[in-house]
């Protein structure tokens, strides 16, 4: 995280936030949380100039004077009742849309108050309805479109977009977006979570399919009036199984080739309406990122200690391992995908910022390089095959990187391996299947960054697979605290144990790895043959104690990450010979700022008399173009800063590294 320029910070009063549009003080309430979003997205994705918009604007509904959330005018029109053209309400996510008090039948008299309104929005977060007001025979109706138009009034895009108009979706509305489609097949579908988020996984395989079939038309769209009639959702059903077919070809490993979109022609018609303006190649890792795996983590989290890693960390252990072109660099407890993701984007983003000054000449060659990068680099292993699936999901949206997720228990001895693992595998790292055959022949990837699951709930007591770790022992302490392997084998162990061993004979000599584990190995007596083990095989690089809300607002363990790397032959020999561990430093780092608190609300940073702080932003939107082609900009209103210190260790660690000589 950058500093801010002291001479532009400003303060905020708790409890308050900074209006994105006007830049009043307003009360952080979840109905104002849900605003802001929308307020972002009118502007940064719509393209409405702020003086179009007023918050809280009063209007008369009869003898009554009532505020709307969010009411927009055309261009340059004076700010009156009369020429509101859109309004907007914005709700808590507890208040349903059929609410008789502040529901849509709220939004519609204040409609039909304003005499020349045209679109009204309703939202909570988790539920949209949009409205078109007609006349019809003089009496109001109203139709139901896809989205309200942007600022230029064109209504084309909305029931059909093209690539160049597709939105990167901003701050949490994808996610918003994905709550809705979601809570719409849970609602009208009748399915449970589970079954409905795999019915919204293949309908976005399929908008990513669309987005990628250059140069033909999208044909992942749904008009309003199909929405509207039985012919036109069977319409919109029938356009979509195409695309899913070509889904099915491409991802036989994901999809059987008789599955099908198991969801009803009305739903799949609303869910794509919902979903068709953003373009889900071109919005940033980070937006798509947390969309994806919050709603991944809200339905496919299990009872095997999954606790998904926040991506500030993810993205801390990434950027310390200073990845390099041509590693392969796995995640053998893979979650959601998250380690994989941001470490394959920052090797595609090292490899644009290299070969991006060659020109459009080889601008052809760099993409087919990326896809090579993106296909055999980035391996995951997950033991949940929906975890697996959800994964190869997370690495199609960003750069298409899901060939090498398997799913696999990845503590078993190999020769327990499913055959079809074992030959996918020994396929894609270039070697014969029968190579693997025990826990000495795995040493084939140069980086792991993981956060395996752990819990004593969760023991392993498979005599065959422990007796493969030395780890996996009992071990003996002699009375000058010296640790010593013995012949027996654990009754049981916990998985989190396990894996440091698993992830160091996954590593080549030399290798390093970055692991989330809980503080107990670091600090138990009773585990001290563990730490012994780590130093003994592995150079303890960096060790990073993480804050205490890290993993809340789900699991309350203490953690930190380890940074280590698998020490070459040579040197075991060196250190056995002189019967001494040899001596070097260690980057140390607490991290006190997590970003959020045990609730899981995001915490931002304060001055010393408990007031939030807030900057003059240094970004710039584009607004609008003009006739002569200058576009008009506007600087970003004030932002919070949020309290979050792991992007300042990767920067110290970086540093450190840069003075220590570590070979990588």
């Amino acid at each position: 995280m950058t500093s801010p320029d002291n001479s532009k910070i400003r303060t905020i009063p708790d409890g308050k936030i900074c209006d994105f549009i006007d830049g009043k003080l307003r009360k952080d309430t979840p109905e104002e949380y849900v605003r802001q979003n929308i307020e972002r997205r009118l502007v940064l994705e719509l393209h409405f100039k702020p003086d179009q918009i007023a918050i809280e604007f009063p209007i008369k509904v009869g003898s009554s004077t009532k505020r709307i959330d969010i009411a927009i005018f055309k261009e340059d029109d004076q700010h009156v009742q009369e020429n509101i053209w859109i309004i907007i309400e914005c709700k808590r996510d507890n208040i349903p849309p059929s609410d008789a008090k502040d529901g849509v039948g709220q939004l519609q008299s204040y409609l039909a108050a304003c005499v020349n309104s045209e679109y009204g929005m309703w939202t909570n977060g988790k539920f949209k309805e949009v409205y078109r007001k007609a006349s019809v025979a003089g009496r109001i109706e109203f139709e139901e479109p896809n989205d309200i138009p942007g600022a230029d009034g064109n209504t084309e895009f909305i029931d059909r977009p093209t690539r160049e108009k597709l939105n990167q979706a901003t701050d949490d509305n994808l996610l918003f977006s994905f709550k809705i489609c979601h809570n719409h097949i849970y609602v009208t579908d009748g399915l449970q979570k589970q079954p409905a988020f795999f019915e919204l996984l293949k309908v976005i395989f399929c908008k990513i399919e669309d987005e990628r079939n250059i140069p033909n038309e999208l044909n992942f769209f749904a008009k309003a009036e199909e929405k509207g009639s039985g012919d036109g959702r069977l319409t919109v059903k029938n356009r979509i199984s195409r695309i899913f077919d070509q889904v099915k070809t491409k991802y036989p490993a994901i999809f059987k080739a008789n599955d099908e979109i198991n969801l009803d022609p009305r739903s799949l018609a609303y869910i794509v309406g919902e979903l068709q303006r953003y373009s889900f190649l071109n919005t940033q890792i980070d937006v798509k990122g947390k969309a994806y795996e919050e709603i991944v983590g809200a339905n496919l989290r299990g009872d095997r200690g999954e606790f998904f890693t926040p991506r500030n960390i993810q993205r801390m252990c990434i950027e310390m391992l200073d990845l390099k072109q041509g590693e392969k660099i796995l995640d053998p407890a893979c979650g959601t995908g998250g380690f994989l993701v941001i470490a394959m984007n920052e090797i595609i983003e090292d490899l644009k910022a290299k070969g991006g000054g060659y020109g459009d000449a080889y601008a052809d060659a760099l993409r087919d390089q990326i896809k090579v990068v993106a296909s055999s680099s980035f391996f995951g292993f997950d033991i949940n095959p929906d975890l697996v699936k959800a994964t190869k999901m997370n690495m199609v949206m960003n750069n298409d990187g899901a060939g090498n997720i398997l799913r696999n228990d990845s503590l078993l001895h190999p020769h327990e391996w499913p055959s079809e693992f074992r030959d996918e595998l020994a396929k894609r790292i270039g070697v014969k299947p029968a190579s693997l055959r025990t826990e000495n022949d795995l040493a084939h990837f140069d980086v792991i960054a993981t956060n395996p699951p752990f819990g004593s709930k969760l023991p392993i007591n498979d005599q065959q697979t422990l007796r493969q770790y030395d780890l996996g022992h009992v071990w003996d302490q002699a009375k000058d605290g010296t640790w010593t392997q013995t012949t027996s084998v654990a009754k049981s162990q916990p998985p989190e144990i396990l894996f440091i061993e698993r992830c160091y004979q996954l590593l080549k000599s030399e290798g390093r790895m970055a692991i989330v584990l809980p503080d107990a190995i670091l600090g138990a007596p009773g585990l001290g043959y563990v730490r012994h083990w780590i130093l003994e095989k592995m150079r303890l690089v960096a060790s990073v104690d993480l804050h205490s809300d890290a993993f809340q607002p789900r699991n309350g363990t203490q953690t930190s990450v380890l940074l280590l790397q698998r020490k070459s032959s040579t040197e075991l020999i060196r250190e056995k010979t002189q019967s001494s561990w040899n001596d070097y430093e260690i980057f140390m780092a607490q991290n006190r700022a997590i970003g959020h608190d045990k609730r899981g609300n995001k915490i931002f940073l304060r001055n010393d008399d408990g007031q939030e702080l807030f900057f003059d932003s240094p970004d710039v939107v584009e607004l609008s173009v003009n006739a002569n082609g200058e576009a008009a900009k506007r600087a970003l209103p004030r932002q919070k800063i949020l309290n979050d210190d792991t992007p300042k260790i990767a920067e110290a660690f970086v540093q450190w590294k840069s003075e220590v000589i570590l070979g990588w």
